[in-house]
């Protein structure tokens, strides 16, 4: 089917609600998942794929802070999906490097990674080189790299494989981000292994793809758009219950 940005990203804030994530949470994380789909990059994939854990999530746990100096920090998302745990790690990133010029941040222990990308455009629209990494556990080895110049709210993206596996390759199921309010990030992708480029959208593919699904709307899985709407009706179930609750007169004549 067929929807428009503002109604999946609608939908998408009541169903986050519906989960359990905060309002604030919720409209960060609709806006990712709709602002991802709409520049082609497959949010409601990742969100149709993630949609299991994060009904099993616990979004009372906030990330936890491992370790920080001046520039590093290194946060623990306790294996949560990024939707409920990017603000707080890419704000962190944010304020260190308006402050000092460069950070780094790195997010442990996370899935749906590529829906960062849409956070990462509000910082760059607020005057911030972004560069964001990760690799994935495929054969072969992939890494993502995902790079913001300051005032451009779409990026650059190379996705490229390593011919030959590094030795001391671990299970990467994290997130690198590097800020700089001052210096161009963007990367010249250099390595001591051979690298085959698999896929490179530039600024200007995203913003055709965004400029055709503003006109068209956008398909989305008929599946998951009910199962959006049921998770967005417990909002409703909640509003009517506390509504009824709270009817008739009140216990005292202030009221």
């Amino acid at each position: 089917m067929k929807v428009s940005f503002n109604e999946l990203q609608g939908i998408g804030r009541k169903a986050f609600i519906g989960i359990g994530f905060a309002e604030g949470d919720a409209i960060d994380a609709a806006e990712m998942v709709a602002w991802m789909e709409a520049h082609g990059l497959g949010g409601v994939e990742a969100l149709k794929k993630g949609l299991r854990f994060l009904l099993a999530e616990d979004h009372n746990e906030s990330p936890t802070l491992v370790y920080q100096d001046e520039d590093f920090s290194v946060l623990d998302a306790h294996n949560h999906s990024i939707l409920g745990n990017a603000s707080l790690a890419v704000e962190l990133g944010y304020a260190r490097a308006r402050g000092r010029g460069l950070s780094v941040t790195k997010i442990r222990h996370c899935h749906n990674r590529i829906l960062i990308i849409g956070y990462l455009s509000r910082l760059a629209r607020r005057g911030m080189n972004v560069t964001a990494f990760w690799r994935n556990a495929h054969d072969p080895l992939t890494e993502l790299v995902v790079g913001f110049k300051a005032g451009h709210p779409v990026p650059e993206i190379c996705l490229y494989s390593l011919e030959k596996t590094p030795d001391d390759t671990e299970k990467n199921d994290g997130i690198t981000l590097i800020m700089a309010n001052h210096v161009d990030l963007l990367p010249s992708l250099r390595s001591e292994y051979e690298l085959t480029n698999l896929m490179r959208q530039t600024e200007e593919d995203l913003e055709r793809q965004r400029d055709r699904a503003l006109v068209e709307g956008m398909d989305i899985d008929d599946e998951l758009w009910h199962n959006l709407k049921s998770l967005a009706d417990r909002l409703l179930v909640e509003a009517t219950d506390a509504s009824r609750s709270g009817a008739g007169a009140g216990t005292s004549d202030n009221d």
